[in-house]
């Protein structure tokens, strides 16, 4: 028995022209643009200053190992970024959609952002970490932690392509696989360490072109105080709905809050459904169950004395009419903020 369509074809090779060849059939797979890995790794440097600028990475995966006395910045998004035998380098990575893992590395200084953090076999690290889920510390020593503090132009879309949100930040939650019984591997930077001090500005000036600030008031990232000890007893806690202005009003509230004295403890991005309202907001659920279906909402936590009253002056004069959730009293202000951050952890798998 024939094939219909072993005919067709042939009847089609017969009516090409005598002379002609048949031109290779193009697939979508053909079309994409080759990758070198060697444009996407730096191996075996040494007293080195080098770099790739916005749009030169673009999601790609990375890898860099081997080097000394270098200072390597990566002004870009990636997919994942290996740091394998490095000693004494200086390292700055824009957000990663997935992992940043640290092998067998030494004298480092870091500044990064990324989904997953993760450090093995490691010792004398200094890293300003944005990380979404909880940082991974085993087999290290003398690992400390800060607040990422970085700005430049196009930092905030690269956290978008990234898949990256500036507000779920748990850089100083830290998980040791391995303790030491008597001993900590881990600790947090001085709450005034100067990111510069540690990462200093890149000297090349191809990569000084980058617009770069270290000012904590210009950082992309809100620079929250973490798990230190607070200096009060006394929260607050303000959730802000979806809308075409909550991240600007969220940073507004955020530098009216800390000029006032007040403390940034945390913050987090997270959806929320109906069922996880009323555990949050208790009596006033219904007027804020209509604003959960538009996106993801905003929570930060402040502290200090007189948090709450001076989180609702604030509120009442440059947000009025703005829809926001803010802690009643000093009274519920642990509970509101204990419910929202444990039901945004199990969300979001800490």
């Amino acid at each position: 028995m024939g094939c219909f369509f072993s005919k067709r074809r042939k009847a089609e090779k017969e009516s090409q022209p005598e002379g002609e060849e048949e031109q290779p059939k193009q697939y979508s797979w053909d079309q994409r643009e080759k990758v070198d890995p060697k444009d996407y790794m730096f191996s075996g440097l040494k007293d080195e200053t080098v770099g790739r600028l916005p749009g030169q990475v673009a999601g790609q995966q990375f890898l860099i190992q081997d080097c000394e006395n270098c200072n390597i910045y990566i002004f870009d998004h990636s997919a994942t970024i290996t740091i394998d035998d490095c000693a004494n380098c200086v390292i700055f990575l824009g957000p990663v959609k997935g992992s940043v893992f640290f092998r067998n590395c030494r004298d480092c200084k870091c500044t990064l952002a990324c989904q997953q953090f993760r450090v093995r076999d490691c010792r004398k690290l200094e890293v300003f970490l944005c990380c979404a889920t909880q940082p991974i510390i085993e087999s290290s020593t003398n690992i400390r932690f800060g607040c990422f503090q970085w700005y430049y132009p196009e930092l905030a879309f690269q956290f978008k392509d990234a898949g990256l949100s500036i507000f779920n930040n748990t850089w100083s939650n830290i998980h040791d696989f391995t303790p030491v019984s008597g001993e900590l591997n881990w600790s947090l930077l001085p709450e005034g360490a100067v990111v510069q001090d540690h990462v200093p500005l890149p000297a090349t000036e191809e990569l000084k072109a980058v617009r770069i600030s270290t000012e904590a008031n210009r950082s992309i990232v809100p620079v929250s105080r973490g798990q230190r000890p607070k200096s009060s007893d006394e929260s607050c806690l303000v959730v802000l709905f979806a809308g075409d202005y909550t991240i600007a009003n969220a940073r507004k509230l955020i530098d009216e809050m800390v000029g006032k004295g007040f403390f940034l403890v945390q913050t987090k991005e997270v959806s929320m459904k109906a069922e996880d309202a009323q555990r949050v907001f208790g009596e006033k659920a219904p007027d804020f169950l209509p604003l959960l279906s538009k996106g993801p909402v905003i929570a930060l936590e402040f502290s200090g004395d007189g948090a709450v009253e001076g989180c609702h002056l604030i509120v009442n004069e440059i947000f009025n009419g703005t829809k926001m959730f803010v802690s009643e009293s000093k009274e519920t202000a642990s509970g509101d903020v204990d419910s929202f951050y444990n039901f945004a952890d199990i969300q979001m798998g800490i």
